[in-house]
């Protein structure tokens, strides 16, 4: 039981970044996606072209090959090159996601127990899958901050907006209270047939 919500909630939890990303990404022109804070800082390309090596590695041959193929190069996930544009950069995006959700969406509960190899250190299939979980959140993170910052005034929250929690809140409470209403209305329905 627990393995099949893990497995369940883990696709439900990477879709909501790999959105929460693209959403960041698309208030940000194409000069922010490449725009650096300092000489020493990642920008988003960087990030998403990392994001999309990582995935690529990790989740090619998930179960039967180690997670860091000896094909990547990961430093050069770090540099720009002149045929790197925004659309190609995201379309590596994609692809990185489509591997993700094409490796855990067909797991077994039962496999979730098995080791498989990350640079060679074991881990079991559940560890990878969180070791990769809090990794893309971390730089999803990033992908909204710096998005934020380049965005300015034009932002719109991807979440509970500041000084609207209480707004949040009375319409969550309505939403839920119309729900429980409408499924005693169903009830009530239910006993007359």
């Amino acid at each position: 039981m627990f393995e099949k919500e893990f497995l369940k909630d883990s696709l439900i939890q990477l879709r909501k970044y790999k959105k929460m990303g693209e959403d960041a990404i698309a208030q940000i022109s194409h000069k922010d996606f490449f725009k650096l804070l300092d000489k020493n800082a990642n920008n988003i390309a960087l990030i998403v072209k990392h994001m999309a090596g990582n995935m690529r590695s990790r989740w090619t041959d998930f179960l039967t090959s180690d997670g860091e193929k000896p094909n990547r190069n990961r430093d050069t996930e770090f540099e720009i090159y002149d045929d790197d544009s925004k659309k190609s950069l995201m379309h590596l995006w994609e692809t990185g996601w489509k591997l993700v959700f094409d490796a855990i969406e067909p797991l077994k509960e039962d496999e979730l127990g098995k080791t498989i190899l990350i640079r060679g250190e074991p881990h079991t299939v559940l560890q990878a899958i969180n070791r990769q979980l809090t990794h893309y959140a971390y730089h999803v993170g990033q992908i909204v901050f710096l998005a934020k910052h380049f965005a300015g005034a034009k932002w719109k929250s991807l979440s509970i907006p500041k000084g609207k929690s209480k707004e949040f809140e009375v319409s969550m409470h309505g939403k839920i209270l119309k729900m429980k209403q409408a499924g005693q209305k169903s009830k009530k329905q239910g006993k007359r047939k």
